[in-house]
């Protein structure tokens, strides 16, 4: 019921909100990236697909969502070659990082969700399959999915029973959910949501990104100016941190840390004004990454990699990892890196928006810390007791490997689906 006078309602509110984003744009650099991108989607792949290419179609809201939806791209187009992969964001960020990602055949920003927008984009597709991940619910989309009856999934989903398809009022939003041939999840939990409003089409298998870190063991992860600074010393890694997990390491750097105790700190800003502060509380025992170049790195205590897209590999250096974000209001970052190297994991105590973070805290592999004394008491205990620090890597890559599959688990219900 209600159903109809919502999807005006719905389309009135998505004019509405494409028309603000155009005149915010003017006075907003970022939203005028997100109007700018959109502006050359139908026509780069009006010159990229043609109606006889086969077409795999993911789509991810941003990098998180990506690294989920990774590694089944990567699966795919090792068993389907011979398709085309167009891949889309939702954000700007996320299209920006990776639009010349390689496996992808063409990278664009989905076009607003206007009922104009997902016939022309749906219909220059013709994708024989749909793929969206973990939250990604576009009505309009979907519903043109559905008319055509293109097999659409939803992987990693993960669902809560704040949201509004759980609600009494939610009936609308929940009818678009009918437009998924299958839902692979995550979680128990959101098999149940989504079976107590009348949903059978569910697989949990858990989440792709376990299958994304673990494949980081098999690379090669050697950096010779890392290997320089570390030598044979002990290594705490700290990984996207912010200025108040800063603070909190300078202070156990300075006032706690042995003589070959080394420590590689990656910013989660690598902006000049963070990175200058990190390095005057630290002074001559820091070197940079971006400063390197004809230093004695074995000299420093401390590196700052101010640059992006080494943190994994710096990962394999680590004895422990310090992972920042949790004494933030947004929350940990990607814990899920380090424990894949098998060791333990140091965060914050906002962490418990994150699934993995809270299974990973239960079982031992990671521990939470809630202000100074706390964390110069379990980096000081890592560093000095090598039998509990081993015991706690390997409960967290224990952990990892007991998630692997989820990928294989929807390439091979994708693999039935496209025959």
């Amino acid at each position: 019921m209600y159903i109809y006078p919502m999807q005006i309602l719905y389309n009135f509110l998505i004019y509405v909100a494409a028309f603000c984003v155009k005149v915010a744009a003017i006075f907003n650099s970022k939203l005028r990236l997100f109007v700018s991108g959109r502006k050359e989607t139908l026509g780069k792949l009006s010159s990229e697909i043609s109606k006889s290419d086969k077409v795999f179609w993911i789509h991810c809201a941003s990098l998180g969502e990506f690294e989920q939806g990774r590694p089944v791209i990567e699966k795919f187009k090792q068993e389907h070659p011979d398709y085309k992969i167009v891949l889309t964001f939702f954000s700007p960020s996320g299209y920006e990082v990776q639009k010349k990602y390689d496996l992808a055949n063409v990278v664009v920003n989905l076009p607003i969700d206007t009922p104009e927008n997902a016939k022309k984009f749906v219909n220059l597709l013709n994708p024989k399959i749909a793929v969206f991940v973990k939250y990604e619910i576009w009505p309009n989309m979907l519903k043109e999915l559905k008319n055509k009856n293109i097999p659409t999934l939803l992987v990693s989903g993960i669902f809560r029973k704040e949201q509004i398809y759980f609600k009494n009022y939610g009936v609308w939003m929940r009818s678009k959910l009918a437009s998924f041939t299958h839902f692979f999840l995550q979680d128990a939990d959101s098999a149940s949501l989504l079976q107590q409003v009348g949903f059978t089409n569910i697989t949990v298998c858990g989440d792709t990104r376990f299958d994304r870190v673990y494949d980081i063991l098999s690379r090669d992860n050697e950096l010779d100016f890392i290997n320089d600074f570390v030598q044979n010393n002990y290594v705490t890694v700290a990984g996207s941190t912010w200025p108040e997990d800063e603070e909190l390491l300078v202070d156990y750097i300075k006032n706690k840390a042995a003589s070959n105790e080394k420590f590689i700190i990656a910013p989660h800003n690598i902006k000049e004004e963070g990175v200058t502060r990190l390095r005057n509380q630290l002074g001559d025992l820091a070197v940079l990454y971006s400063e390197r170049e004809g230093k004695d790195l074995s000299s420093f205590q401390v590196f700052v990699a101010d640059t992006i897209g080494i943190l994994t590999k710096i990962y394999s250096k680590a004895h422990v990892a310090y992972v920042g974000g949790g004494y933030t209001k947004s929350g940990i970052h990607n814990i899920l890196e380090p424990a894949t190297f098998g060791i333990p994991v140091v965060i914050g105590p906002n962490y418990k928006k994150f699934r993995e973070a809270k299974d990973l805290v239960r079982i031992g592999g990671c521990i939470t810390t809630s202000d100074q004394k706390a964390v110069d008491a379990i980096l000081t205990e890592f560093r000095d007791n090598d039998v509990l620090r081993n015991e706690r890597g390997a409960l967290a890559l224990n952990y990892i490997k007991k998630s692997l599959g989820a990928s294989e688990k929807i390439c091979q219900f994708i693999d039935s689906t496209i025959k």
